[in-house]
């Protein structure tokens, strides 16, 4: 199948496509997010991808234990996801910079979207593809307002079982088939004996699609053992040279390792593994980072559910969002607080 990258990427042949993920690299300091676009552009990576997303779009300001950051991730000190959210997000205004130096020396960019907000203002950009973190795979309401507008979507596997990844294609297959999934593994950094690298193999045989890898660990071995699996796209997260200020660079590479890394996945060998996303285990780490439908306002007894008072967010401890429709306009049996968890009998 054609590679979605080939009508954005020009004189994309067999190489295999390298993704530079921004994410929060950038010392929350514009100067230095834009000296790390301009050595991005002019190294071997192929295209730039930002994370569009505020703080209150991706979680609620809430201090209950549902959104609390776990003891043992590397961003504990952040205390709760609104404030590690508020710390990792890239300002609006500086992606609309960005962007426009991109388009000025003629780079392919791209963006990871979090909620509609962030795909209205990108598709105002002229974004020419998306992706869906692995978190929101589980999101089928953003999945299909993306899929509408009909351009290549990147769906990440790193929070996902087969269920999930099923009902992701299905919902996009509806209006195209323009799809690239990346074999992922939600931890920061992956440490080499958790990467089943052989779902690469089960998500190809399945899906027939371009499957890539979302490259989480350090170094490029991973990446050169995914390739011989049959990866053909390769997401990694990079920083300026020994950056040690950014939210992210615990596991980034130095942008001057981009060359090496391209080669190193060129001459891959084979790494073994496990078809992990058949027995998928560790449920509370899906739960922990995926999303769920919470309560987002005060709302009173007997009162309606509206979409201003119901919000699709991360953690996933509470109601699946593909219940969304369902519940709009159902009474709530009794008072419920922001932040609160929700099923399905809460409503009648």
């Amino acid at each position: 199948m054609k590679n979605p990258f080939s009508n954005i990427i020009k004189n994309l042949k067999d190489d295999p496509v390298i993704i530079a993920e921004v994410s929060g690299n950038h010392q929350n300091k514009l100067l230095k997010l834009k000296e790390l676009i301009r050595k991005i552009s002019k190294s071997e990576a192929n295209i730039i991808k930002f994370q569009v997303y505020k703080p209150s779009t991706i979680t609620l300001n809430v201090k209950k234990k549902d959104f609390k950051v776990e003891k043992n991730s590397p961003w504990k000190k952040h205390k709760y996801f609104y404030d590690l959210y508020n710390k990792a997000f890239t300002p609006w205004d500086w992606i609309f910079d960005c962007v426009h130096y991109l388009n000025k020396i003629k780079f392919p960019w791209f963006a990871s979207i979090f909620d509609e907000t962030a795909l209205k203002f990108m598709q105002k950009l002229g974004c020419p593809a998306y992706k869906i973190a692995s978190p929101e795979i589980n999101d089928v309401n953003l999945i299909k307002m993306v899929a509408k507008t009909k351009k290549p979507i990147v769906l990440s596997t790193g929070a996902a079982n087969l269920a999930d990844v099923d009902l992701a294609i299905k919902t996009i297959r509806k209006f195209h088939n323009k799809i690239v999934i990346l074999k992922c593994v939600s931890n920061y950094p992956t440490q080499f004996e958790d990467l089943n690298l052989k779902d690469i193999i089960l998500l190809k045989k399945k899906y027939n699609l371009t499957i890539g890898f979302s490259d989480h660990t350090l170094g490029s071995e991973a990446a050169k053992l995914a390739a011989v699996l049959g990866a053909e796209v390769f997401e990694k997260h990079f920083k300026l040279n020994n950056d040690k200020k950014s939210i992210d660079e615990h596991f980034s590479m130095n942008i001057s390792e981009a060359k090496y890394y391209k080669n190193a996945i060129i001459f891959g060998k084979k790494v073994a593994g496990s078809n992990h996303l058949l027995n998928f285990k560790s449920n509370r780490k899906k739960i922990v980072s995926s999303r769920s439908l919470y309560i987002s306002e005060d709302i009173e007894k007997n009162k309606k559910l509206k979409h201003s008072n119901v919000k699709s967010v991360r953690p996933g401890y509470s109601l699946h969002p593909k219940y969304l429709k369902k519940i709009i306009g159902k009474k709530v049996k009794k008072s419920l607080k922001v932040g609160s968890r929700i099923k399905l009998s809460d409503f009648y």
